[in-house]
């Protein structure tokens, strides 16, 4: 069993213990009349700030990711991590305990309507944050099965017939997934918008020890305005901000400000140099 796979079976079968941070948990109304729980981190700057959804991976929840919607909010961004109930830790253990963590896992990211789900929380959310101010700009990012949500939402094609509305400003993308069986090859050829990919050199995919099935998502893009990162060291499990994260966390929230702030800014930046980060833009 690959090793991110163990370290996510532990998170399943316990209870991940976020860090501490300055936030307020909200549950909102789903189109569906489901409810969408959501942790909030508001930005500490004056007047409507931008505004980061982050979708957490299958058996994630909106009480993780909180390195990441801290450092955003430090930046001035209103930050919303989203739950996912239907890909969330009790749905993961139920496929888990049926077919086996490997076959589970694939079932679970496999699921149209866990993405049909998953776009009702977005949905649910952006409602909600509206309602307070309009956003001048709006970035969704995702990790693991919420890269592919990314993907998705972004204008991925897929084999499973779900389709996203491409709602957003820019897309980030942590573990962005390759082709699979989900995905074909060259599904992110009809995404345009601006997106960051970020891997790393110990973050195989489930089929694959090595990285590089990540990269081909970002060969495929048709975005003029795209990063693709690979952090030396990096796990799957570092991006949830588990395990020994802290390189992966800084290298993280380093490579997401700077690529949302520039845009924001209207203009695509160079990539930032930092140490044990390979970085490749178009």
């Amino acid at each position: 069993m690959f090793p991110k796979l163990r370290a996510l079976l532990v998170c399943i079968l316990a209870t991940c213990i976020p860090s501490a941070h300055a936030s307020q948990a909200f549950a909102v109304p789903r189109a569906d009349g489901a409810v969408t729980p959501l942790m909030v981190f508001d930005a500490r700057a004056a007047g409507c700030p931008p505004l980061a959804l982050v979708s957490p991976g299958a058996g994630g929840t909106e009480k993780g990711m909180a390195y990441l919607g801290d450092a955003l909010a430090g930046d001035g961004w209103r930050v919303i991590v989203l739950g996912h109930e239907e890909s969330g830790p009790q749905a993961l253990r139920g496929d888990v305990r049926r077919s086996g963590l490997v076959r589970g896992l694939k079932d679970v990211v496999a699921d149209p309507d866990a993405y049909r789900a998953r776009f009702m929380d977005i949905d649910a959310a952006l409602k909600w944050s509206e309602q307070r101010c309009h956003a001048p700009f709006k970035a969704l990012i995702g990790h693991s099965m919420g890269a592919r949500t990314v993907m998705l939402e972004a204008g991925a094609k897929s084999n499973l017939g779900v389709h996203g509305q491409n709602l957003f400003d820019a897309y980030v993308a942590l573990s962005p997934p390759g082709p699979d069986e989900v995905f074909p090859a060259g599904a992110e050829h009809p995404i345009a918008a601006p997106m960051l990919l970020v891997t790393g050199t110990r973050d195989g995919t489930i089929d694959h020890q090595g990285f590089e099935e990540r990269t081909r998502s970002f060969e495929s893009l048709r975005s003029t305005c795209a990063w693709m990162a690979v952090i030396d060291g990096g796990t799957h499990m570092n991006f949830a901000g588990l395990g020994f994260a802290g390189k992966t966390e800084a290298a993280t929230v380093a490579l997401s400000t700077g690529f949302l702030d520039a845009l924001r800014g209207g203009r695509c930046a160079r990539p930032p140099i930092l140490a044990g980060v390979r970085v490749t833009a178009k």
